[in-house]
């Protein structure tokens, strides 16, 4: 296999394109229903085995609707594992909706991806599995003592300073009031173990 660019799309399909080849389509794999504020919102992550790429899928009706990370083999498309999106913990709560639309960050064997529910989520790489889950959606004691709270995780990913190993920081933003989402304003950092 040569070179490939891997993209989605709010179709909610996902293109493998062969640039030495004028963008020849190697692969197409749906991974969403697709819309307005559906299928890829805000991009995908990859190492070298898979493509891991959070749905959004919003409908305003159905806060329920939407939500979930597939990971796709990156040669093929073909998909490895779907891991929906976890029961809503905020029910009730204005905006609240299972949308995965912020892009995901990969280290090592993990994929965190954050929700439009507030919680950042770490999943098996190989398996899906959730391994860990910390709900952002809460008022927060900061550093400089302005008051804060979390709110959905929309647009940007997660950010991790180094490789892993003792040190490593991963670094979140929490709240986005638009596209359906919930506001808040903090920026919550986590050493990684």
């Amino acid at each position: 296999m040569g070179k490939l660019l891997i993209a989605g799309q709010k179709s909610g399909i996902v293109h493998a394109l062969d640039p030495d080849q004028a963008g020849k389509i190697v692969w197409q794999t749906r991974v969403g229903k697709g819309g307005s504020l559906g299928g890829v919102e805000f991009g995908i992550g990859a190492d070298a085995r898979a493509v891991y790429v959070p749905v959004s899928d919003f409908n305003g009706r159905n806060p329920t609707a939407g939500g979930g990370l597939y990971a796709l083999q990156i040669g093929t498309g073909e998909k490895l594992w779907h891991t929906p999106a976890p029961e809503l913990t905020c029910k009730g709560t204005p905006a609240c909706n299972a949308a995965q639309m912020a892009p995901p960050t990969i280290l090592q064997n993990i994929v965190f991806s954050g929700s439009m529910d507030g919680h950042l989520r770490a999943y098996d790489s190989k398996t899906g599995a959730i391994v860990w889950d910390f709900d952002t959606l809460k008022p927060f004691d900061t550093v400089n003592h302005v008051p804060a709270k979390g709110g959905s995780l929309n647009s940007t990913g997660p950010v991790i300073v180094g490789s892993g190993g003792p040190g490593t920081m991963l670094f979140v933003q929490s709240g986005y009031g638009s596209l359906g989402g919930m506001p808040g304003n903090v920026l919550l950092a986590f050493r990684v173990e």
